[in-house]
């Protein structure tokens, strides 16, 4: 089989495609700026990692380096700042690096759009394209609309715009035509695209069996989900920079992901032709149906099985710094809450409960509170606490839980939490346990911050008062349920 080039890896789509290539017998090569990101996956020992920045043209060199296809799935729109110029320069690097080693195809996931005036985030997938194509490797771009999966940006827009508001005052474009396809039949075409040989450079479109306004997709995700069918009402004066900033406030999405994505939704979203069908048979079992769709996207959620969520993405150019080491710390400031506790709880019951934080769990403290945080740092662009976990039970290094990003992981003794949300600074919350010799343990919580300016300093200090309840409630209760997990035997008994 081939040896394959996969770059997104780490994100939504990429995660799901490297097992099943791997499961066609294909060897599988990635690239990602933090080897550590892709520890926990459990794909890891059966892949090569490559380390590196994809706009570094000796990065695309390596990882293009022997293989027959490779498979670009980065979109840096996320990230803030020029995406359409970091997604260019990625384009750019790959392509060269595809030509000079001989590489057979790219395969390119693109988005439906229409003739005409395309908004930035679509033109810019269009240009990405183009810029493969120009190389004179043989590319195929598959088109994709809404791509409808449990963890999909897509799907998650539809759901919490669904679940939170009975009567929905929403922008005319809820009225335009959509047709999305469900994950699996998206996979199912770029696993395909592998093993062809591309005559020369097409472009084909990919959807679902069916076409639906975006409001009928919310009704029927309603019906399907066995909720209330929502009422709504489009009105002309939402206009798609309004309608974003709704969709930041009410669902995950943040701001700067929600810009682009209903930016996307201003026009018709719909398969033209399917030129696809003559390059890439459908599944056996046929397309699967929107309503169908969703069923198995809710089912997985319920059954805390989803394998990879749009907020595990590591924009490109979104700087990830580690937390120093304690002896690194001196000569800057470091405000810090600091938390210790003794159980009778045994280490791997504290810890099971540690990683269990966040996400339907909450903080174990004013829920109310870190709601209204959450809900701050979305008005100012920052992700709030809607996105909530992959799974309740687990964590992988590098994925996120609400506004924090898993910076590490050691199992059964430390989860430390880096903070994406806005704040004048940088932020951490880290857990530690270690067993002690009676068969409990010694908990340690720290909240960590490296105050930026006066701002920061005195964003702290207005912060101190409700540290001093939330974190001592939080090492309190989290020890407290690992003890009701862990009872132990009553002298006697």
């Amino acid at each position: 089989m081939a040896l394959i080039a996969v770059t997104g890896a780490t994100g939504y789509i990429g995660g799901r495609l490297v097992p099943q290539l791997l499961s066609r017998g294909h060897e599988v090569r990635v690239l990602t700026r933090r080897a550590d990101s892709l520890r926990d996956v459990p794909w890891r020992k059966d892949v090569e990692v490559l380390e590196g920045d994809l706009t570094d043209i000796a990065a695309a060199r390596e990882l293009c380096k022997d293989a027959e296809v490779v498979y670009f799935l980065v979109h840096s729109m996320t990230g803030g700042g020029d995406f359409a110029a970091t997604d260019k320069r990625c384009a750019e690097a790959v392509g060269q690096a595809a030509a000079d080693h001989g590489v057979r195809s790219i395969v390119y996931l693109s988005g439906l759009h229409p003739q005409g005036e395309l908004s930035p985030h679509l033109r810019s997938r269009v240009e990405v394209g183009e810029i493969l194509e120009a190389s004179g490797v043989p590319t195929l771009t598959l088109q994709a609309g809404l791509v409808i999966g449990s963890g999909s940006a897509s799907f998650e827009m539809i759901r919490h715009l669904t679940d939170v508001l009975p009567v929905m005052p929403s922008p005319r474009w809820v009225l335009n035509q959509i047709q999305p396809i469900a994950v699996r039949d998206a996979l199912h075409y770029l696993v395909g695209a592998a093993e062809e040989d591309l005559p020369g450079s097409i472009r084909c479109d990919i959807g679902g069996p069916d076409v639906h306004s975006y409001a009928q997709l919310m009704k029927i995700y309603a019906r399907t989900a066995e909720l209330r069918e929502p009422r709504v009402l489009p009105l002309p004066v939402l206009t798609p920079w309004l309608a974003a900033q709704w969709v930041n406030l009410v669902t995950p999405i943040p701001r700067s992901l929600a810009i682009p994505l209903v930016e996307s939704l201003q026009h018709d979203c719909v398969v033209k032709d399917r030129r696809i069908d003559e390059l890439i048979a459908p599944p056996k079992e046929g397309l699967t149906a929107y309503p169908e769709a969703v069923a198995l996207a809710l089912e997985k959620m319920s059954a805390d099985r989803v394998e990879t969520t749009w907020a595990a993405s590591h924009a490109l150019d979104l700087p990830s710094e580690p937390l120093p080491s304690d002896p690194d710390w001196s000569g800057r400031t470091v405000l810090r809450d600091e938390r210790h506790a003794r159980t009778p709880a045994s280490s791997e019951a504290v810890f099971a409960v540690i990683q269990g934080i966040g996400g339907e769990k909450g903080y174990f403290s004013l829920s109310k509170a870190w709601r209204l945080r959450g809900l701050l740092d979305k008005i100012v662009g920052g992700v709030g606490l809607g996105r909530g976990r992959r799974s309740q039970e687990s964590l992988q290094l590098g994925e996120a839980v609400d506004w924090w990003r898993v910076e590490t992981l050691e199992p059964g003794r430390l989860l430390r939490l880096r903070a994406e949300m806005k704040v004048p600074g940088q932020a951490w919350l880290e857990f530690t346990v270690e067993p002690d010799d009676d068969g409990g343990s010694r908990y340690t919580q720290r909240a960590i911050f490296f105050p930026s300016g006066l701002g920061g300093r005195l964003y702290w200090l207005a912060l101190t008062p409700f540290h001093a309840v939330i974190f001592r409630k939080m090492a309190a209760r989290l020890t407290a349920e690992a003890e009701a997990r862990s009872p132990r035997e009553r002298p006697g008994t």
